[in-house]
């Protein structure tokens, strides 16, 4: 079909309604952000191999939306024993994205990670997580604030730099940005082929790529799908995003016909 959008799917994550009913789940920012800043079709992919192949996501999306969430990558992944500083899992969705993330490296089918989408690119790759930012010398609270209202909760904390001429530099044209900060965990050893771009004042890794990959691998710690339309960060990393899903999209038509 000439000019159908590129289908994004936006990993979900697994949720109770009403203290019942097993749903998956994401955030409406990202739908918006995708659809409205990134020109292309949300469709929110449930995480849990018993229902949807990685085989089949790789054929029916052009691009991932890797998003944030409450539970975090399981230890076991990168080799540690899980602790109770290591929160909340979900093992499902560990099975979808982390090598789903290696086929699209491998593919250059583009993903753009967001908090633990960020994680997972790193882990899926053979690197490892810190289970608690916060309780490092000299790291700050990375934390979403407990209370306030969403504005309050997703407002710009603190700022993140870059390396000068890299691939983030370049695209937002800064070497330095404000950004909100939402997570508790962050990277302790950079996998293989991850490039750390972007540092927050204590030194915690906020934007990463994958050296080499042949298509969009970009990741950021923070949340730029809050306000994405209007702030001067998320908007440029969303349209480049959907820009490569257009290419991607474009391709594969190309070797359809």
């Amino acid at each position: 079909m000439q000019n159908r959008r590129p289908v994004i799917g936006i990993i979900g994550n697994e949720s109770i309604l009403n203290d019942t009913y097993h749903v998956q789940a994401a955030g409406m920012m990202n739908c918006h952000a995708v659809a409205e800043v990134a020109g292309c079709l949300p469709l929110i992919v449930p995480a849990d191999p018993r229902v949807a192949s990685v085989a089949e996501l790789l054929e029916s999306c052009d691009g991932f939306l890797l998003t944030g969430g409450r539970p975090n990558v399981h230890p076991s992944e990168y080799g540690e024993d899980e602790t109770p500083a290591h929160g909340a899992f979900d093992r499902n969705r560990d099975a979808i994205t982390l090598p789903l993330v290696r086929a699209c490296v491998e593919r250059g089918q583009p993903f753009f990670g967001i908090c633990r989408g960020f994680q997972e690119v790193n882990v899926a790759l053979g690197g490892t997580l810190y289970p608690e930012i916060r309780d490092l010398p000299g790291r700050m609270n990375h934390r979403m604030p407990p209370d306030g209202t969403i504005e309050e909760k997703f407002a710009l904390r603190h700022t993140v730099k870059f390396v000068s001429g890299g691939v983030f530099a370049r695209l937002l044209g800064a070497d330095e940005v404000m950004t909100n900060t939402l997570h508790g965990q962050g990277i302790a050893r950079p996998g293989s082929r991850v490039v750390i771009e972007g540092t927050a004042p204590d030194g915690t890794p906020e934007a990463i790529y994958v050296k080499d990959a042949p298509g969009f691998t970009l990741s950021v710690q923070w949340h730029p799908e809050y306000n994405a339309g209007a702030d001067p960060v998320s908007r440029p990393l969303f349209q480049a995003f959907g820009e490569a899903a257009r290419a991607w999209a474009c391709s594969g038509a190309a070797r359809a016909a």
